[in-house]
């Protein structure tokens, strides 16, 4: 699907048809959208290609007179009455005289552009317009953070009162979406720092200055990224030890008391047997009963002063 949306009275608003400075937002193309982009836009097919690829890596490239950038989008997902964090590669598409952006899926970033809840962004300013969106990218990764830290600090309260396989997938869930943050983070670092420089996009002052926000921002997501990772692989850890040291205390008891048990277990079967000469006091039924109850109690005593019980 194509969408044109132009700046009017400081407003991103959609528009009919194609304009020379107007954004053109393309979603899950068809082939005849696909073929409409590359011949009138005359976009090099290798470069639409990477931009439509799902597995695609942030970076940039520039073929004839169309520069692409491809950066990796944090992208929440709710599902079964969970959430779920990943990224997904956008390609934005710079043009003689527009900007394009081309996704296989919808996205967040891009939707609140198209609907007007970003302000005062100028589509026929290619690079503001651009760094605009990498700005929103950026925040969106921190929030996406700050909520990641918020569900991990609410399971960690759960664990502590009772560990559940529910729980523990949970965490393992987070820790996948932090190494997914982590890898496109660094991803799209490089490819700012690459546009830093000039060489691919003509940077204005205004330009370098907004740039500048969006790579502190995004360092700042690296950063946190790698904290809440590494706070979160602690966690698992410690909670990976106090499950074997409850399972160790539980198999401590377990034999604890099948050695208890065991003790009548002898007893009464040695008072069973027909053994010649007899058996101490065999006569009384309630000896074997009261040696067993003896014998039973010197252990527990002898297990708990091991630390069985």
């Amino acid at each position: 699907m194509i969408n044109y949306y132009k700046t009017v009275n400081g407003r991103i608003e959609r528009i009919n048809e194609y304009e020379i400075g107007c954004w053109v937002n393309c979603t899950a193309p068809e082939d005849d959208e696909v073929q409409y982009l590359l011949d009138f836009f005359n976009i090099p097919p290798e470069l639409l290609r990477s931009a439509l690829d799902e597995e695609e890596s942030a970076h940039i490239d520039n073929e004839d007179d169309t520069t692409l950038i491809i950066m990796d989008m944090p992208v929440v997902e709710k599902a079964s009455g969970s959430i779920s964090y990943s990224t997904m590669p956008i390609g934005i598409m710079i043009t003689k005289n527009n900007v394009i952006t081309v996704s296989v899926k919808e996205s967040t970033i891009l939707t609140e552009f198209s609907e007007g809840v970003v302000r005062n962004v100028m589509t026929h300013y290619k690079t503001h317009f651009i760094l605009h969106i990498m700005l929103r990218m950026a925040t969106k990764y921190l929030q996406y953070l700050k909520q990641i830290d918020m569900i991990s600090n609410r399971i960690e309260r759960n664990l502590r009162r009772s560990t559940k396989n529910k729980e523990l997938n949970q965490l393992l869930d987070i820790e996948k979406s932090l190494v997914y943050f982590s890898s496109s983070l660094k991803a799209d670092e490089v490819t700012l720092e690459k546009i830093m420089r000039g060489r691919y996009i003509k940077l204005y002052e205004d330009d370098q200055d907004l740039l500048e926000d969006v790579l502190i921002e995004i360092k700042q997501a690296v950063d946190m990224a790698a904290l809440y990772l590494n706070i979160l692989n602690g966690t698992i850890d410690v909670f990976a030890s106090i499950i074997s040291n409850n399972l160790n205390s539980v198999m401590k008891i377990q034999a604890s008391l099948t050695l208890l048990v065991s003790v009548p277990t002898v007893i009464t079967g040695m008072y069973g047997m027909n053994i010649i000469g007899g058996l101490p006091l065999d006569s009384l039924w309630w000896f074997p009963l009261a040696l067993s109850a003896v014998l039973m109690l010197i252990m527990y005593i002898i297990l708990k002063h091991k630390g069985m019980f």
